[in-house]
């Protein structure tokens, strides 16, 4: 039996379910395929930065993104008392001062920075915000084969035949759909094996907190009780899939911290690499791929999640109004154009962080310079900006347009009191105007306010009148 949709995407993870989402807002029939028969709870991304902020903002689960971070900030954050310096992460684990950093207004939204939000439980929020839109979730199917012609494409999996006329591949760094249509993935070898887990700890009271550089690699320990990171730099895992156990994380653990802390008990544990790549083609033909099917690199700075939430947002409006017959298909073309040098920024700053982290001395001496400038007041900022993620700038500017032009729309205030975002959750186009306009319609809500400008549903200012 063959079931068909419109559009099928591939992989339910926070990338999936935002693009589903996407869809179905703009009445597209669009299905979730998904491997796993649960929702994924191992310990991976903890926070998101601002763009995907202020995605969330855009589509009205940003208040709920914020109850759970009150709650999991709650869970292993002390008040501080005293003037002494807060710490607010890290660049190649070098630790960055807040009290340095001058931090730009809240100009996309409540949340200016990022947002701390385990990964599963942002994943939650977006699934039954899809739910809510009407997007089935198929679990349990194992995609097995992609095969595209002229008018659609089929996905095979485990449990049958599924037919659409477009099909987002967001099934992950090791993605079906993106070799099963032979799209190119360059980019560098690994050189290092990562661990991260929520552990039982013993005998740990030599351990220090925090982010440590050592002869034999890199560690952390915190924030939350019993997170513990580790980075070694001695090749890849012979087995990335093999289970992490207790002793594998004691032992690396001990290794590079030189300490003897025990591992007594795993609740979660993953293991990584730097495999750092980006591919040839966002779109090839009838299949488009999104999230870390298109781009992966290590996790340092937290910005994959980012990344993939804002391809989601980019790619979704554009499919929508293509499908519906809107738009023509050299619109999807403009996705790979304007989502590449984010995804390419990001690749290069974690393979600077890897390079500053080895452990030999001429790297020692370099990151004590690079520590030494990030105890400053313009290196603390500079580093908060690469790390808020990579700015959205839409190469859609003309001579003589305004700066804001491809970029998202700064917060605003309309004339009735309400921000500029929370305008746009039914996914429309959104146009401001300083004073009596044409009358929404359909696609394109018009409100007056301060400044004219016409946004798109992911947010990028399309046009902007400076004078108005």
């Amino acid at each position: 039996m063959t079931t068909t949709h419109e559009v099928l995407v591939v992989g339910g993870g926070p990338v999936g379910l935002l693009t589903a989402a996407e869809l179905a807002l703009a009445g597209v029939d669009v299905a979730v395929l998904e491997r796993h028969t649960e929702p994924d709870r191992t310990i991976k991304a903890g926070s998101v930065v601002a763009t995907a902020v202020h995605a969330l903002d855009r589509r009205g689960l940003l208040e709920r993104g914020l109850e759970v971070q009150q709650r999991f900030m709650a869970g292993f954050v002390r008040p501080t008392t005293g003037p002494g310096p807060r710490f607010a992460g890290h660049l190649a684990g070098i630790p960055l001062r807040l009290d340095l950093m001058d931090l730009p207004d809240a100009g996309h939204g409540p949340v200016p920075m990022l947002l701390a939000i385990p990964q599963h439980e942002l994943e939650a929020i977006l699934l039954d915000h899809a739910t809510a839109l009407g997007v089935p979730v198929h679990r349990g199917l194992t995609t097995t084969g992609v095969v595209e012609s002229a008018s659609g494409v089929t996905v095979a999996t485990d449990r049958g035949e599924w037919t659409a006329s477009w099909v987002v591949g967001a099934d992950g760094g090791r993605s079906v759909v993106r070799r099963a249509v032979g799209v190119g993935f360059p980019g560098t070898d690994p050189e290092i094996t990562g661990r991260q887990a929520l552990v039982d700890l013993a005998d740990a009271d030599d351990l220090e907190s925090g982010w440590q550089h050592g002869p034999h690699g890199v560690w952390c320990v915190g924030p939350q009780p019993g997170r513990i990171l580790t980075v070694e730099f001695d090749g890849p895992p012979a087995d990335r899939d093999a289970p992490v156990t207790a002793e594998e994380l004691e032992k690396s653990l001990q290794h590079v911290s030189g300490t003897r802390a025990r591992v007594t008990a795993v609740h979660s544990a993953t293991r990584w690499t730097d495999n750092t790549r980006q591919v040839d083609a966002y779109r090839h033909g009838r299949v488009l791929l999104a999230g870390d099917a298109a781009h992966v690199h290590p996790p340092f700075g937290g910005q994959g999640l980012g990344l993939g939430l804002s391809d989601a947002m980019n790619l979704g409006w554009k499919l929508a109004a293509v499908v519906r017959g809107r738009e023509p298909e050299s619109l999807l073309d403009t996705y790979d154009a304007e989502r590449r040098p984010a995804a390419a920024a990001v690749l290069e700053l974690t393979r600077a962080q890897v390079a500053l982290m080895r452990p030999d001395p001429k790297t020692i001496a370099l990151r004590r310079f690079v520590g030494d400038a990030l105890a400053t007041r313009p290196g603390a900022t500079a580093a908060a900006r690469l790390l808020a993620g990579p700015e959205v700038h839409a190469p859609i500017a003309q001579p003589g347009d305004d700066p804001l032009v491809g970029r998202l729309a700064p917060e605003t205030v309309l004339d009735d009191g309400r921000r500029l975002a929370e305008v746009a959750r039914d996914g429309r186009w959104t146009r401001v105007v300083t004073a009596d306009g044409p009358a929404s319609d359909e696609r394109t809500t018009v409100v007056r306010g301060p400044r004219a400008m016409l946004v798109r549903p992911d947010g990028v200012v399309a046009s902007a009148d400076p004078e108005r």
